[in-house]
């Protein structure tokens, strides 16, 4: 497998993760204003889910920033960094995003932003200490091949039907407690009743596979990047040496959180569990050794 046929694999499956997700939505909706009699209820909740995740788009950026202890840097203070960055920006055809570290000794980075324009590049101290300059780029094209592949947008539209999941169970869960419009009242009592259960199992079921879409993407989106950032530098041995390094070491990065650990180059949390197939459905990266694996039969 090529670099660029590795690259479109990852796009189509990207994107069939995605048209799944909306055909769910509308799947659910449909279920909803079909019981309910009442279309508007998948058009409130797309709306609302829409609203609050395009506001968090524009600050996004900020908040993990403050989130992470993130501090903003010049070419002064890490000259070797910034040479990087902008080499590998010429390289990519793409602007130069603003440099932040993170005083952590975990090795590990982050991207960004709203869009190439507005696009944040962070790594942490002990990630400019530990990594040779081949790996360093290897990270720093990863990170920048986020930038350019837009994975912020494709977060961001995956947040929004996640969203939305969550509220029209949230609605189905309580509208069947409120029970349905019925002429005979025994007939709405029992209807109310089913109803009721149909709720709690949408309450429960539909948020889950929501998220497991949205892990899934976000594991799709992490491949992408390794092979667009191997493609970026030209060399995947630096980003697969650079994997093998940063799932080595020991400790966790000290302020990520659940939130932000999807952003991260590689998970920013250290465990000892066995990685079983279902354990695999519930992390935000994909196992290291799958990354690796995967670089190493790019030709």
């Amino acid at each position: 497998m090529t670099l660029y046929t590795q690259v479109s694999k990852n796009i189509r499956k990207t994107w069939l993760l995605i048209t799944v997700f909306l055909v769910f939505i509308v799947g659910l909706g449909w279920l909803f204003g079909n019981v309910y009699d009442q279309p508007l209820i998948l058009y409130f909740a797309v709306g609302f889910s829409f609203l609050t995740s395009f506001l968090s788009y524009w600050h996004s950026d900020k908040i993990v920033l403050a989130l992470s202890h993130a501090k903003p840097i010049e070419k002064k203070d890490a000259p070797e960094l910034y040479r990087i960055v902008e080499n590998l920006c010429i390289a990519g055809g793409l602007p130069l995003p603003k440099i932040y570290v993170i005083n952590d000794p975990a090795p590990n980075a982050f991207a960004t932003g709203r869009d190439a324009k507005h696009a944040v590049v962070a790594v942490t101290s002990g990630l400019l200490e530990i990594l040779e300059r081949s790996e360093l780029e290897g990270v720093i094209a990863h990170e920048l091949s986020h930038i350019g592949n837009r994975d912020m947008l494709v977060s961001t539209v995956v947040v929004i039907l996640v969203g939305t999941v969550a509220m029209m169970a949230d609605l189905f869960l309580r509208m069947s407690f409120w029970g349905m419009r019925s002429r005979d009242s025994r007939d709405r009592g029992q209807l109310g009743a089913i109803m009721m259960v149909l709720g709690i199992v949408a309450v429960i079921l539909a948020p889950i596979a929501a998220t497991l879409i949205q892990l899934a993407v976000s594991r799709k989106r992490e491949f992408l990047a390794d092979a667009s950032g191997a493609l970026l530098t030209r060399y995947p041995e630096g980003l697969a040496s650079a994997l093998r390094k940063i799932s080595a070491y020991p400790q966790s990065v000290r302020h990520a959180s659940d939130a932000t650990a999807h952003l991260y180059f590689a998970s920013p949390f250290r465990s000892k569990e066995k990685k079983s197939w279902f354990h695999k459905l519930f992390l935000t990266h994909p196992p290291v050794e799958e990354r690796i694996k995967a670089l190493q039969g790019l030709r």
